[in-house]
């Protein structure tokens, strides 16, 4: 009895959750809050409005460019200056628009997330102390860089190598961090990173500033950020802070406020992207929570259809009829219904690859699991879609089926099967044959595979040797192989954390196991790598 008392208050804790956190509230918050951003915007509308991914992405329709910087680097005793996510771009913004902002939110209970109370501050002064270096020496190896370039001395005398942390960081917090800074600026320096361009793009050293929806700004007196003598970081937190949850209501309906709200989308968001919400903004909240959830389906389901359309796909649209004569009267009869613009659609001989990407000359290819059932240039298929496929390479060595689900629903699930898939890849690629790598959607599980397999069995020049230099080669999660110099920050740490992986496959047979790498089968990976470009078959 006290057991069921137990779970009948747990199921009932879980059922007010759920109806606080419901689509419509979660959209409807961010909606709220992006009013915010753009007011604090319209402070300085010549700074760039950028967002921290993802979370901060919902916060604003337009934003001029995107960066990564990680909470986790900012917890505590895990302070860290990560040399795989340098942001260089935004400081190179910065440098060119005379600041930037940088928009994030954060749950109930904080006014700033930690990526931006002490991952950016640490970033900042990092990158200040880096450049201070970088113009001493070069004043010191040309005693006429003064009388050349005055005014780049005369930055150099009085840059700013502070750390500048908020107020809530203790003083004891703030002393263990500065007595890091000093091995981080090292990092930086040892890792080949363009400070050159940096030290000629900025003028004036970065510092971070912050604004939440608490900070009092008195409008007839803000000040022109080209009269600060630093260049300014606009941190702006869009979360209303509160320990409760806040009851709202408009003229039409009632709702409850979700602080930080665009985070952990996968929980909630049910398909929606950040740009399908602002181009349905309108149409969304006045739907109301009544109709929210139906209005998201058809928008997302709209969304797939044009874009398999784009990729020369068919996209079914499953649709309820009722029951025929002799079926049960209480159940819908499912009949597959091709939508009326792309009925027409067909694929003759030149159009069936359509959809498929070549890697270079690696005879690698990725694509959707759809196409890759009628491609033809192909000699082999590694399926990792969870549902098989009918392909005419039915032989054993030519075609292998993975089903790899999302990590939401097995974390393990690509561990367990990448071993395999490396082998079957070397096997074929050995003979010479054309491999194509498919899941789903073609920009999930086979991304993931795939870089695994280049990395596996290929050279930094991007040529097959069956994994001669990967055996040869030590990588540690702090550096990265040249041929991954133009990765971007936001996929760059699991790009580098598959590399380890794969060789501790290698050493230790273990299939990976101790370490949580569920993000690789949640994002799709860049495949913007040095001598590996995209190209439509």
């Amino acid at each position: 009895m006290e057991n069921d008392t137990k779970l009948s208050i747990y199921r009932a804790s879980r059922t007010i959750k759920r109806k606080d956190n419901t689509l419509y509230n979660a959209l409807k918050s961010i909606y709220d809050d992006s009013i915010f951003v753009g007011e604090i915007s319209q402070l300085w509308p010549q700074l760039p409005l950028v967002a921290n991914l993802r979370c901060g992405l919902w916060y604003s329709p337009k934003f001029y460019s995107t960066c990564y910087f990680k909470s986790t680097d900012g917890h505590t005793n895990n302070w860290s200056f990560n040399t795989s996510r340098l942001n260089f771009h935004i400081a190179l913004l910065a440098g060119q628009k005379g600041g930037c902002f940088i928009v994030d939110s954060t749950r109930r209970g904080k006014r700033f997330p930690d990526s931006m109370s002490k991952t950016i501050p640490i970033w900042t002064c990092v990158l200040n102390r880096t450049i201070f270096n970088y113009l001493n020496k070069l004043s010191n190896d040309d005693s006429s860089l003064v009388e050349r370039d005055s005014d780049t001395w005369r930055n150099s005398v009085d840059w700013d190598c502070s750390l500048h942390l908020p107020l809530w960081v203790s003083d004891t917090e703030k002393a263990v961090i500065e007595d890091r800074l000093e091995g981080w600026t090292k990092d930086l320096e040892a890792s080949g990173a363009d400070i050159a361009s940096l030290a000629l793009c900025l003028k004036k050293p970065l510092r971070p500033l912050w604004i939440s929806q608490r900070t009092v700004i008195w409008i007839n007196e803000v000040p022109d950020y080209d009269s600060w003598d630093f260049t300014p970081i606009i941190l702006v937190s869009t979360s209303s802070l509160s320990g409760v949850i806040q009851h709202r209501m408009t003229s039409e309906f009632s709702w409850n406020y979700i602080p930080g709200a665009g985070d952990d989308e996968e929980s909630w968001a049910r398909g929606l992207s950040p740009n399908l919400f602002w181009s349905h903004a309108y149409d969304l909240i006045s739907a109301g929570p009544d109709f929210c959830n139906q209005k998201v389906a058809d928008i997302v389901e709209k969304d797939r259809r044009v874009y398999r359309a784009q990729r020369g796909q068919n996209a079914p649209q499953i649709t309820a009829k009722p029951s025929v004569s002799g079926s049960s009267p209480n159940l819908p009869c499912l009949e597959p219904l091709l939508c009326s613009d792309l009925s027409s659609l067909t694929m003759n001989s030149s159009e069936k690859d359509c959809g498929i990407f070549w890697l270079g000359s690696t005879n690698l290819a990725i694509g959707a699991s759809q196409v890759a059932a009628h491609a033809s240039n192909v000699d082999c298929i590694l399926n990792c879609d969870q549902w098989s496929i009918s392909v005419h390479h039915q032989e054993a060595e030519a075609y292998l089926s993975l089903p790899i689900v999302n990590s939401k629903m097995d974390r393990f699930c690509l561990f367990d099967n990448l071993s395999s898939a490396v082998t079957f890849a070397n096997s074929n690629l050995t003979k010479g044959s054309k491999l194509l790598i498919c899941c789903h959607d073609g920009e999930d599980i086979s991304v993931c595979v795939c870089l695994a397999i280049l990395i596996s069995l290929f050279d930094n020049e991007g040529s097959f040797d069956g994994g001669k230099s990967f055996g040869e080669t030590g990588i540690t999660k702090s550096e990265k192989p040249p041929a991954f110099g133009d990765i971007s920050p936001l996929y760059c740490e699991m790009v580098m954390g598959i590399i380890i992986q794969i060789q501790r496959s290698v050493e230790q047979k273990d299939l990976w196991r101790k370490l949580n790498f569920a993000l690789l089968s949640t994002y799709s990976i860049e495949m913007h790598i040095a001598g590996f470009k995209f190209d439509p078959d």
